[in-house]
């Protein structure tokens, strides 16, 4: 991903207007004085965010130079350094407020992920993100999953067609809602039927899904149903369509990952690092004025 794209560029800019307005009140106290300070992590964790947080006081002030002593993915202890920052002291308080926010906040995503990983280690599995993000953190937010070890769903409604219940019957069924997806969608795009059912999975695989979410399975349902999945993928010839099938468990509690890790699936999706994580606790502390 990225990092400096002119959207995030954008939210980056739209933070800082945020916090500093027509500007911060305190700055004249400070005068011309040069300020050096660093970052401590408070908790024990994973670091994400330094360089959105270079670039923010890099917006600031251009003459704020930024030491990242842990990149973005690695752990941190307690009272470890995170990074280090000298430049105009005016600048570095300026500055303080949203970088930390932001920070803490994908440290806090990366963190819950890295946690949550660490139960399908020597596994297969992968454990993916959802859309249930923050408007207008998804980028972010998403680039904090990856950094915790996770991978990424769809980003948005035009990065793959995943059609749920609601689809299915206004559509009039999966078959017919996945021809018309496909008729109409480039060549490329995934097409991930959400199935309820056995019966609902089976039909979706031989409609020529690319991607089947079994959504609220038990682990000994999954057992015996995904290798039948597999052979009905394998018995097809959609056009365009592999004999592969991936297949996805949802609406899971955290603490059975390992059960539906030992089911066959390729993915388990959740929203929880993302909606149920604490931010990571980080904080400035300054060391040197003249």
């Amino acid at each position: 991903m990225d990092l400096l794209t002119p959207g995030l560029n954008r939210l980056l800019d739209t933070w800082l207007d945020e916090d500093l307005g027509r500007g911060d009140l305190t700055s004249v106290a400070l005068k011309n004085l040069e300020g050096s300070a660093y970052w401590i992590a408070k908790a024990e964790g994973t670091f994400c965010g330094g360089p959105f947080v270079e670039q923010l006081f890099k917006k600031v002030n251009q003459e704020v130079q930024i030491e990242l002593l842990v990149k973005d993915g690695e752990p941190v202890l307690t009272n470890q350094r995170v990074l280090e920052l000298h430049g105009p002291a005016s600048a570095l308080v300026a500055g303080e407020r949203t970088a930390l926010n932001l920070a803490m906040r994908l440290s806090g995503i990366a963190s819950a992920t890295a946690e949550l990983v660490k139960q399908l280690e020597r596994t297969n599995v992968r454990l993916a993100d959802t859309r249930k993000t923050t408007p207008g953190m998804r980028l972010l937010e998403k680039y904090a999953i990856r950094c915790g070890g996770g991978v990424n769903h769809r980003l948005g409604l035009d990065d793959a067609a995943m059609l749920k219940e609601n689809h299915i019957a206004w559509a009039g069924g999966i078959q017919t809602a996945i021809d018309a997806v496909k008729a109409s969608a480039p060549w490329t795009s995934k097409v991930i039927v959400e199935a309820e059912t056995a019966n609902q999975a089976k039909e979706a695989v031989l409609a020529g899904a690319d991607g089947v979410l079994l959504d609220e399975f038990s682990p000994e349902e999954l057992k015996l149903l995904i290798p039948k999945l597999r052979e009905l993928a394998k018995s097809r010839s959609c056009p365009y369509t592999s004999k592969e099938i991936v297949i996805e468990a949802s609406g899971i509690r955290t603490d059975e990952l390992k059960a539906f890790a030992a089911t066959g699936v390729d993915l388990i999706s959740t929203s929880a690092p993302i909606t149920r994580s604490s931010w990571l606790d980080l904080s400035m502390r300054f060391d040197q004025f003249k």
